[in-house]
Formats: C-alpha cells, structure tokens, sequence
C-alpha cells in the first residue's frame, strides 16, 4: 500500500512540474480532456434534446447536437468545417515558434483556442456534430470547448489592444 501511495504522489509531482515546465501543453490537454469527458458525461447520462433545469429558466443542461459551428451557422457543412479545423491546427503549428516568444496573454489565448478548436474537431471528425449542453436560455446551447474559444479570444484581444507597443509585443521572460 505505501509503494502505491509513493507512485501516485510521484505521479502527483511529476504532473505539477510538467504544468509548471510546459504549461502551454498542459493547458491545452487541460481543456481537450475536460470538454471531451464533460461531453462524455452528457452523452451517458442524457438523451439528444433532454434538458436538465439546475436554475429554473435560468441555467439549464441541455443535450444538443450541432451540426454547424457557433450558433449553428456553417449548418450540415461538415468537410469544410473539419477542413477549416485542420487548417488552424497547421498554421498553429507553423507560427507557433514565434507564438513562444510572443507575450504570455496572446499565447494563452491562441492556446485556449486552438484546444477548443481541436476539442470540437474531434466530435465533428467522429460523429459530424459537436454535442453542447451549457443553456442559459438568452444565449445558443454551448460546451467546455466554447468557453475556452472565447476566452481565449479575450486574452489574445487584451494583448494586442493593451499589451503591444508600438507594434511590438512585449515579450515575457
């Protein structure tokens, strides 16, 4: 029993060094697995239109399937949906070298939305819709990948608005 303990603790501070260390990479697993296992939960638990009230008319849990992208528009468009995913996974991917000498509010941000891209490719890749299930009923059904989409967007917004100067970003150290 003790062995076991000093295995999970090991792996407990393994876990805070990678954070620490590669905190980018951890905070775009973070996001994907998060949004992936909430996703799962709802797809056991619920069926496809079944709406949960936690806060009567105010905050529901509702089962929707998404055929589109934000807001539903982009309908049935599937291919160039997973297309245009693909596409920002790649230029990631290219211009990430800059992104990490870039200042740490844009790169959080493009972190944020790239896991929230990946995280809704992957529904769409596997079945051709993004299943959503946040309702506030004032706003369109949304999921853990939204959230950090548009979070995202607001750091990579408050970089370039508040933190660039004179066109060039400041850099973190």
């Amino acid at each position: 029993m003790i062995d076991f303990l000093k295995k999970i603790l090991l792996i407990i501070e393994l876990a805070f060094v990678i954070a620490f260390v590669h905190w980018e990479k951890f905070l775009f697993f973070g996001i994907v697995v998060l949004d992936q296992f909430t996703k799962a939960l709802v797809m056991r638990s619920m069926v496809p239109g079944q709406s949960i009230p936690i806060i009567q008319d105010i905050f529901h849990l509702t089962y929707v399937l998404n055929p589109g992208a934000a807001f539903g528009i982009l309908s049935n468009q599937r291919m160039f949906l997973l297309v245009t995913g693909a596409v920002l996974i790649a230029a990631t991917a290219y211009f990430y070298p800059l992104l990490k000498k870039s200042d740490i509010f844009l790169r959080v941000g493009a972190t944020a939305i790239l896991s929230g891209a990946v995280a809704n490719l992957i529904d769409r890749a596997q079945t051709g819709y993004v299943v959503d299930f946040f309702d506030f009923r004032i706003w369109p059904v949304f999921n853990v990948a939204d959230i950090a989409i548009v979070v995202g967007m607001g750091f990579m917004i408050y970089s370039i608005i508040f933190r660039i100067d004179a066109g060039k970003v400041e850099t973190e150290r």
